[in-house]
């Protein structure tokens, strides 16, 4: 029998790179090996978006098609959506009593995304949630409702799962062996830096290539991408490795032609311009399969909403299942 795993993503926004080749990756790598359930988690996406639930809901649909153009297959792996599955809830609740406060504000993970808040803010963290802060014990609730076995997270979410393996822990101390203490299964794949040199690509930032962008938008990306700031004619030498569009040639184009890039960019017989259109060729060529495959599930929604309507249904029973043996320890099922 397949090991379970457990992995989700917040209907924020569409597909990037960073998510093509960081989380996309994994999950397209280990579709084959394992029960897979991904859940779209549009309650915690509500935790940064409660004001604004129309763009939560139209991104379920959004990210579904992103999901499956980018080669996740609905056969091998269950898309759900977790607002349908409402001992999710239950089991956040019950797990609300064994967390305190103080550890929630202690999380790293949480601590930082608090910090970036007051920034954003300016203030000392009035416009904190309690369900934003509570999010983590969500997730721990997401994780174990499906008996997940492992999930694959990059090393900067690791704070999230031990905070779910402490409560699965303290749970089983308490009410007896029941729940699963996951284990992290850690992606090889680098974060994806943004177009600006941030370490970080992401939409707030607005340095971000989207898996959905047209060849006009991707144009005008790519010929703003940061490059050697030293080089300051054409012909002058230039670093490809301080290069924004010399990194995101190494993601989509051919070994044999980085060799050439690298090799013109130093002896200054490349200029910025000539390498940027070149950029734009191959990233569009690149992103051409997928948007084809994207245009398939935006003129066929019945087929996305089919493909949720199922995975939602088969994790429906696993849920039951699982709340079931939850009340059953807690002595709650009267």
């Amino acid at each position: 029998m397949k090991k379970r795993i457990l992995t989700g993503i917040r209907p924020t926004g569409n597909l990037h790179l960073g998510h093509y080749f960081g989380a996309g990756q994994t999950w397209r790598n280990i579709q084959d090996e394992y029960d897979f359930y991904l859940e779209i988690a549009d309650v915690q996406a509500l935790t940064d978006n409660f004001n604004d639930p129309e763009k939560v809901r139209k991104n379920v649909y959004e990210i579904t098609k992103d999901i499956l153009s980018i080669g996740i297959d609905p056969e091998k792996v269950h898309l759900f959506i977790q607002s349908k599955i409402p001992e999710i809830a239950e089991l956040t609740v019950f797990y609300s009593n064994l967390v305190t406060v103080s550890r929630l504000q202690r999380n790293p993970t949480v601590k930082t995304e608090i910090a970036q808040k007051k920034q954003l803010f300016g203030n000392n963290g009035e416009s904190i949630t309690y369900g934003f802060l509570g999010y983590p014990v969500s997730q721990a609730a997401d994780i174990t409702c499906f008996s997940g076995e492992f999930i694959p997270v990059g090393d900067d979410q690791l704070p999230l799962i031990e905070q779910c393996r402490e409560i699965v822990r303290k749970f089983n101390n308490i009410y007896g062996e029941t729940l699963i203490e996951p284990e992290p299964i850690l992606s090889n794949t680098p974060r994806i830096k943004g177009l600006d040199g941030n370490e970080k690509m992401g939409k707030s930032l607005g340095n971000a290539i989207y898996l959905v962008d047209d060849e006009d938008t991707i144009k005008k990306k790519i010929m703003g991408a940061l490059t050697d700031t030293n080089k300051i004619k054409k012909d002058d030498p230039a670093n490809p490795d301080i290069c924004m569009v010399y990194y995101y040639h190494k993601l989509v184009n051919d070994n044999n032609s980085l060799e050439t890039i690298c090799s013109e960019c130093k002896q200054g017989k490349r200029g910025c311009v000539q390498c940027k259109k070149e950029l734009i060729e191959k990233m569009n060529k690149f992103l051409d399969p997928i948007r084809e495959k994207r245009k398939y599930y935006d003129e066929n929604p019945e087929e996305v909403n089919k493909i949720l309507d199922n995975g939602t249904r088969k994790a429906k029973e696993e849920a039951e299942k699982t709340i079931k043996e939850v009340k059953k320890a807690m002595k709650i099922d009267y």
